[in-house]
């Protein structure tokens, strides 16, 4: 988990995954990847075996050690509904979650159909949480669309679209049940081209549809020289949400002894 992101829409990373396989063009230049790949075989590195998929139990507690309420971005570093990711590994994800609901959780997939099927099973007070946003990519029409209409049947209080990267005009977008939309281009070493009209097309059907934009890059090369701003403005916006204050220092402490011990009786069984 780290403490500070450079990722414009959240404030930290939580990372009880590493590593993932890639599924369609938007994973191309991925930046995970590349992180991960220049520390393959340096011992005892967290990505000593480079982007391989693994599960990291060990970071599941991270979120209840953290007090100040942040935006946290689950799985920065892979996707938690890959398919080698068990049911009862997401489960686990899912309760940390509800037990440190002080923070704002986003989670973000390309597998849109497994997050559908596996959160509509999930136990009832694990779904629709308050906290947690579930979003999927969308990068151009072939693989991108389709997943909206997966997360609209998935169950959750707050559903967001990463548009990122933009690789195509994307037409006219169904925006139902869609509560906040970010849009971005491709960033570093051979990134493709994002057109200014398909991020204006978008912008002004979410203004229509009255669903929050956030405009997160021009990406390119060297994206800082091209900046975030959109007609001469930045788009921050967010989804509403009411204020979650973390419970005292007792009652962390008691949480987080709950949950290790739900986590330890859970590992015990599937050994």
């Amino acid at each position: 988990m780290s403490e500070r992101s450079d990722i414009e829409w959240t404030d930290a990373t939580w990372n009880p995954v590493r590593g993932c396989i890639k599924v369609s063009p938007g994973c191309k230049h991925c930046y995970a990847e590349i992180f991960a790949e220049r520390f393959r075989g340096v011992p005892g590195h967290p990505y000593e075996q480079g982007f391989d998929p693994c599960l990291v139990p060990a970071k599941l507690t991270d979120p209840l050690r953290w007090v100040r309420p942040r935006r946290i971005f689950v799985n920065s570093m892979s996707d938690l509904f890959q398919e080698v990711v068990p049911n009862r590994y997401i489960e686990q994800v899912f309760d940390v979650m509800a037990t440190a609901d002080w923070h704002i959780y986003q989670v973000l997939t390309k597998r849109g159909k497994r997050m559908a099927r596996v959160v509509d099973r999930l136990p009832a007070h694990l779904q629709r949480l308050p906290g947690v946003w579930l979003g999927v990519s969308v990068e151009n029409r072939k693989h991108g669309i389709p997943r909206i209409a997966e997360l609209r049947r998935t169950p959750a209080a707050v559903r967001f679209l990463s548009i990122e990267p933009l690789l195509e005009d994307l037409g006219t977008l169904d925006l139902r049940d869609m509560d906040w939309v970010i849009v971005g281009g491709e960033s570093g070493l051979g990134a493709r081209p994002m057109d200014k009209t398909w991020v204006l097309s978008i912008r002004d059907q979410c203004r229509e549809a009255g669903v929050p934009f956030f405009f997160k890059q021009w990406g390119g090369v060297r994206k800082h020289r091209h900046g975030r701003l959109l007609d001469h403005r930045t788009y921050d916006e967010y989804p509403a949400r009411d204020t979650v204050e973390p419970p005292p220092l007792a009652e962390r402490r008691a949480r987080l002894c709950a949950i290790q011990h739900r986590l330890d009786h859970r590992a015990a069984r599937a050994a």
